[in-house]
This record gives C-alpha cells, structure tokens and sequence, in this order.
C-alpha cells in the first residue's frame, strides 16, 4: 500500500448488508450485544452520554441518516472500536484536516462532525477492522475530555434550523427538479437513493440525502454538514446541483459523438475520444503534459525530410491521446526521441587542406607510402565533387597494420567526426537494418545507432572486419550493408525501425579486412581494394621510435630521460621476440618493458641513485626470458626430402617446412598437415609432374608400386590451404628421390603445372617479408612475378636475391646446383 497509515478510510466497493436484513453471523451483531448486556437497541437525543469517543476520517464526511462502511488499521483506533462494541455503540466522527495524521488531536479536526451508532464489525487476520456506521445528528467538538489511549471529547448537540417560508419551499422544488435530472442522467445513484429522494418531505433531510450521493469535494461536503439553516443548506446546494447537471449532460453529449465513430469494442479509442472532447469544451490546450510540448518544439526546431515529418506529426497526435501508463506510449515515445535524436541537418565543415592533410597521415603513420597516395587522391576527388559517388576503399592487410588508425587519420585530416563499428562474428541482419517496432526493446541498426552518437550526417565510419562477417537463420549482414555501401542506393537507406528513409550517402565508409576471400562477392564487388602489406624490420624500427615507445612512456607516466631504450635493443625486440607483419605484439611487449621499468624506478634504491634505466640488448633475456625466435633460425636443413614454402596467411607472411618421406607399401600417397583441398590438387600434380618428367630432368625415380609416400606440413593444428605451394612440393619430393638436400636458406613459391610451368601466385611482399623475417638469402619466384619484386620495399631487396623461373627445368640447378 502505497498511501500513508490513515486512523479510518471509507470502503466504497464493501458490501455490507443491511442491519435489518442481514444474517450473516461473520459480523457482530450491534443488537446481540445490547441484549447481552441489557442496553437499548434505539437511542433517543435525550439519552445521549455527556462525552464521546471519535474517529477521525480522512476521506469521507458523514452526515445523518448515512449507512456506510469504515475501514479502521491504527491500533488506538481499534481500541476504541472495542470499546464500543462492549459498551453503548455511540461514538463521534469527524474529518481531519490532513488525512495522514495518526492519532488526530482535538485541532487536527474540523469542529464539526457527526454523531453515529455502530452497526456491525467484522475483523480480518492482518489485524485490520472493518465496520458498518449509521450517521445520526450534527454534533459539535466542544473540548477534549482525554486524548489517550484515544480522542474523547465534549460536544453540543446541533440541530436545524427550519424556516417554514415560501422561498425554502421553492429552494426545495428546484433542488428536488435538479436533482430528478441528474438521477435520469447518472446511473450510478442506487434505487433505494431515488425513492428516498422523491418521498423526501423535510427539506433539511432532503438536502443531507443529497449531499451524500453527489460527486462533490470534501470540503464542500463539510461545508454543507457546518450549515444548520435549512434555507442556506439549500442555497449552497442548488449551484453544486447545477454544475453536476451540466456535467453529465455533456458527458452524455460526449458520448453521443463518440457512440457515431467507434465499435462497441473500441473501449481504448473510446476513452482517448472522450479526453479530446472535453479539453475542447473546457478550452484547454490540445498540447498535453510538459513533456509532449517539449517535443513537439524539437520537432518544429530540426529540419525534416517532408515525409518524416508527417509521419513525426502523426504519431505524436496518436502520442497525445494515449494513456502515459499504456505499453504503447513507451513505444511512440521511443520512435519519436529517435526521430527528433538523428542529425536530418547536422553536418561538420569539411576541410579540404589536401597539404595539411598529406601532413597528418605522415604524422600518424610511417611508410605506406602508396596507401597514403590513394587516400590523398580520393580527397581530391571528393573536393572536386563534394559528393561520394565513387567505390568504397577497403582497407586489406594482416593485424596490427594501422587500418583502423588510417581511418582515423583521415577523418581528422577532413575535420570530420569518426566511429569504427566492429562486424566480427556479426550474423543478425538487424544489426544493420534495425529490429521492426513490432518487437520488444526493438532499436534502429548500428549505422543509425553511430549517427545519433555522433550527431553529424558526414562522418567517417570504418567498419571493421568485413572477412568476418557471417549469416546464419536470422539473416545475412552482408547483403544488408549493399544498401548500406552502394551510392546508387545508400541517399534513401530504410531502416526496419525508423521506417523512414535516411540519407547515407554524406558518409564516407572505409572497410577493413584481414583477407577478402571470405568477403560476400558482390559486398567484394563494391568495393575499392588497398592492400596493407606487413612491414620491413627498419619500418617498425621507425614506428616504435615514432608513435609506439612514446606512447607507452606517456600511459605508463615516464620520460625519455628516465628510461633510455637504444635502438640496439629495439632491433634485438623485432628481430628476436616479435615475428609478425604487424605491430601488435611489438606495442605489446614495449608495454611489458615499461611496466617493468616502472616498477624498477619506484624502488628506494632507484630513487637514490636519481640515474636513467637504459636497457641494453644484453638486458632482454633477463626481463622478457629466452628469444622467442633465435637468431639462428631458420634451422638448418640436413635431411633429403625438405623444403621451405614461403605462404600467405591473412596475418602475414610464412615460411613453411615441407617434408617428403618413403616408405615400402604399394604406391600411396598420403597427405597430412591440415591441408585444403587446393593444397591436396597440388600435391598430387606435384608428383605426377615430375614422374611424367623425371627422364627429362635426370632423376631416377623409384618404381611406384613397391614404396607409399607421406607429405607433411608440420603445425597440423593450423588450417592451410592456397594455390602456391606447387614448386615446394616439387622440390621436396625431388630431394627425396636425389636424396640431396635443399639449401637452407633458400625459399621457394610458385604453383605448377602438368607440363611443368610455373605460375604467377599473389602475396609476394607478405612472402618476402616473412623470408626476410626468417634470415633466408635466396628466393625463387615465378618469371610473371618480376613486377611485384621491383614494387618491393627496398630492404627486402637489399636482402633477399631474387631467382625468377619459368619452368620447373630451371628450378633444379638452382636448387640442387649443376649436376
């Protein structure tokens, strides 16, 4: 219970029965009683004790000759129900100035009340009473005889003052005519009210009888009990008859409009019909509550398309006919913060300072010089234009490559705001396009949900992963952000939530990606591929010196006076405990150095000596451990029947260890390593290549029937598979039957065919980068690969000699020198 404690309350649903009637043996008996203990069942005026008991009430005045019932929860107020029951059932009530007063004092009460005969009790298990009254004169509260364990007061009998005169019978008339209507127009007065009322000859009874069945306040109520002149009692009367008449006449008129435009079953509609009527009969504004004028004001502010405003006017007329407690307003609500949320008209000045610009991304990324041309000259285009109308660039390169940043650069050199929305693992359509307000909690899509974040219509928004997104029963994302990327369509983008189309086509998208084979083809046909290749060893020397040790130093509250990091030791870091073609693991391992160099300085012995921590290359066995890549490696190769395939991997470039083997059996072929079914195609022409050829190349080759073969690629636990390791295989299996070894410092890549040519592959800098990576010094390459060496950064070229062949007859003397 929500309300405060109340001394008694009135029960209008409680049906008690009649004194006179009633049987059920639940209630005490008032007459039981006054035949156990001797005292009368009628009381006469005469009869009356000097003081009496009272009962403060808080929302309900009772006048003479009213029966009604009384809910009673305070203690001392149930002590004094008690008491009379066991005495002579009288006690007096009155109403209390403030409901919410426990045990009223005399003061808390108004001065007059009404003395009442108790009729019936009936007790309930959580201690609380519940009793019939019968209201029987006015009385006044003269002075309080005791006020504990309750009120106990004096009183003076009141009694009316009649006036016998003409114009107190026509008082009468009319209220007697008025009060006939509201019984035609209200259904509510019961039947024994109506006969009570039209026998009614004393027009002081007449008036009280009144009173009680009209829907009046309390203070009017009171009011009308203080009044003892009959002819004044009428006249306070007669205005309060009329207003009530007016308004059941116009409720009824009310109704009568509304019964014309609804069903029977449209009680909702019908309630929200009412409220509309009469806000236009009593003149108010149709506006509604503060809330809903607030937003219509933020709807005429912001600059909508002409049909989300008519849709925003619509449902905020429907908003203002609906209950605040209705599911359905929460709703409506919702959809229009939404609409009024979202930046129709807000954009950001584009700066088109393409010199600043070429300064920011030098700034914030080194190297990547061809990726940096592309971004220019795409600002270019858009100064030009000033509308996106060309391909979407994707980003595409190994992790820790700076795709992310690079779109981050590039919103800060437009002036524009910037958000990255991750699509991994991303399989539910809505994401993008929005859950339909049919559903609970339904939202707009992430795209929607970025905008209102950023409250601008011309971000840059990189969406991150786009390799990783998948589908499944609840749809595909991938075919959601079509409309979402393609030009031709993004100008009027429908959400399923807002339902309204939105124009996307001022935002500039960057995709992201690992690699674009798992790529929807047609998302992969729109876009604008710029490959990210992994960086050379003096690269990340430049970019942890750069960006990433000054970082780490700043987030870890250190300078470069307090600790010194040679660039010694971050080469000894790149080359020893980092082999990956981003920077990732190196940022990684630059915060563990800090971390550690931190704790070292707030030692008492470092403090004193107030000298900088330099860390030399001798220095990182003892804080990271051993190397995690020696600088031996790669191991040298001993045995026949080995070969180091360079590969491509969406994390960088490989070196994989290709080993053959012979066994007796009856001429299988067996293939282990995790391999895809291209890698397995390989094998396969691999071998029947060089049996078909093996007299053209001068190899003796064991009969097949009399011996299996087994091809392994180690790390089993990693999927591989792709259309380059041809030459590899080749060259493994021919080491095996020559049983001369293969150089170790030599790479192969290349596929084959049956006739013995040799292939042009992809992911030649990745593969260049992971031999340089791996201490090789000789590489061969198909001849249609030549290109892709001359693009390769000069590093590389520096350390790697480049072997370009076109069949596999040039391959063995490279490999196996001249015979």
């Amino acid at each position: 219970m929500n309300e405060p404690a109340r001394r008694s309350r009135a029960i209008p649903s409680l049906q008690m029965p009649s004194p006179r009637d009633s049987t059920d043996t639940e209630y005490v008996s008032i007459h039981d009683v006054a035949r156990a203990t001797g005292a009368p069942a009628r009381i006469s005026s005469r009869s009356l004790p000097e003081s009496l008991p009272v009962l403060g009430l808080s929302d309900i005045v009772v006048f003479p000759g009213m029966v009604t019932p009384l809910l009673v929860e305070s203690g001392p107020s149930i002590q004094l129900i008690d008491d009379v029951v066991a005495g002579d059932r009288l006690l007096g009530v009155a109403l209390q100035h403030r409901p919410d007063v426990e045990n009223p004092r005399l003061s808390d009460l108004h001065p007059v009340g009404c003395a009442v005969r108790l009729l019936k009790m009936l007790k309930f298990p959580d201690g609380n009473v519940r009793i019939l009254v019968e209201g029987l004169w006015r009385i006044r509260l003269d002075q309080a005889v005791r006020e504990s364990p309750y009120l106990v007061i004096r009183y003076t009998l009141l009694r009316d003052e009649r006036d016998e005169s003409v114009e107190t019978l026509a008082l009468l008339r009319n209220a007697q005519a008025e009060f006939q209507d509201i019984m035609q127009l209200s259904p509510a007065i019961p039947e024994p009210a109506r006969i009570a009322a039209l026998n009614a000859e004393d027009p002081g009874h007449f008036a009280d009888l009144v009173a009680v069945h009209l829907n009046l306040r309390l203070d009017e109520r009171q009011k009308i009990l203080e009044t003892l002149p009959v002819r004044e009692r009428l006249q306070q009367l007669l205005p309060l008859l009329h207003r009530e008449r007016e308004v059941l006449s116009l409720s009824s008129k009310i109704q009568a409009e509304v019964a014309t435009s609804i069903t029977k079953t449209q009680r909702d509609y019908f309630l929200r019909e009412q409220l509309r009527i009469i806000r236009r009969e009593l003149g108010e504004d149709e506006g509604g509550s503060p809330e809903l004028r607030t937003l219509r004001q933020r709807l005429q502010e912001i600059a909508l398309p002409p049909e989300a405003r008519e849709v925003a006017e619509r449902e905020l007329e429907r908003l203002e006919l609906l209950p605040p407690a209705s599911p359905e307003y929460a709703v409506v609500r919702n959809y229009l913060d939404w609409i009024t949320a979202l930046p129709w008209d807000r954009t950001t000045e584009d700066q088109w300072d393409l010199d600043r610009a070429a300064r920011i991304l030098e700034e914030d990324h080194y190297g990547l010089d061809k990726v940096k041309e592309r971004l220019l000259e795409f600002m270019a285009a858009l100064q030009r234009r000033r509308e996106i109308k060309g391909p979407i660039l994707c980003l595409v390169g190994p992790p820790g490559t700076g795709k992310t940043s690079l779109g981050r650069s590039l919103a800060r050199a437009l002036g524009r705001k910037f958000a990255r929305i991750s699509l991994g693992g991303l399989r539910d359509e809505a994401e993008i396009r929005g859950h339909r307000r049919t559903y609970v909690g339904a939202l707009p899509g992430r795209i929607l949900q970025t905008l209102r974040r950023l409250e601008s219509r011309n971000p840059v928004i990189v969406l991150d992963e786009l390799d990783k997104v998948g589908n499944d029963v609840r749809g595909d994302p991938a075919s959601a952000l079509l409309e979402v990327l393609d030009p031709a369509q993004n100008h009027a983008f429908v959400d399923h939530y807002l339902d309204l189309p939105f124009d996307l086509s001022r935002i500039l998208f960057l995709g992201t990606a690992n690699w674009l084979e798992p790529v929807h083809p047609a998302l992969r046909d729109r876009l604008e591929v710029i490959e990210l290749p992994g960086y050379t060893e003096s690269e990340k020397l430049h970019i942890a010196r750069r960006h990433l040790w000054p970082r780490q130093l700043e987030e870890h509250g250190l300078s470069r006076r307090e600790v010194v990091l040679p660039t010694p030791t971050l080469r000894r870091m790149i080359r020893e405990y980092t082999r990956e073609a981003g920077v990732r693991q190196l940022e990684r391992d630059l915060a563990a150095l800090a971390r550690k160099a931190t704790r070292r300085l707030g030692t008492a012995r470092s403090r004193n000596a107030r000298r900088p921590l330099r860390i030399r290359p001798a220095d990182l066995p003892e804080w990271f451990g051993p190397p995690r890549f020696p600088a031996e490696s790669p191991e040298r190769i001993r045995d026949c029947g080995i070969a180091l395939a360079l590969a491509w991997t969406p994390w960088g470039g490989e070196v994989l260890f290709i080993e053959a083997t012979r066994m007796p059996g009856r001429g299988r072929l067996m293939l282990t390593g995790s391999l895809g079914d291209v890698m397995k195609e390989s094998a396969r022409t691999a071998l029947s290549c060089l049996r078909s050829r093996a007299a053209a190349l001068g190899l003796k080759i064991e009969p097949e029937e009399r011996h299996d073969l087994h091809i392994h690629i180690p790390a089993g636990a990693v999927p591989k598979d792709g259309p380059s390791a041809g030459l590899a295989v080749l060259v493994a299996l021919a080491s095996l039957e020559e049983q001369r070894p293969v150089p170790s410092d030599l790479g192969l890549t290349g596929e084959i065919t049956l006739r013995g040519r040799v292939l042009r592959v992809g992911g030649v800098r990745e593969k260049l980068l992971a031999a340089c990576r791996h201490g090789l010094r000789r590489v061969i390459l198909p001849e249609g690969n030549q290109g892709d060496w001359a693009e390769a950064p000069a590093e590389v070229r520096r350390r790697l000699k480049p072997l370009f062949v076109r069949h596999i007859t040039e391959v063995f003397p490279l490999v196996f020198g001249k015979a």
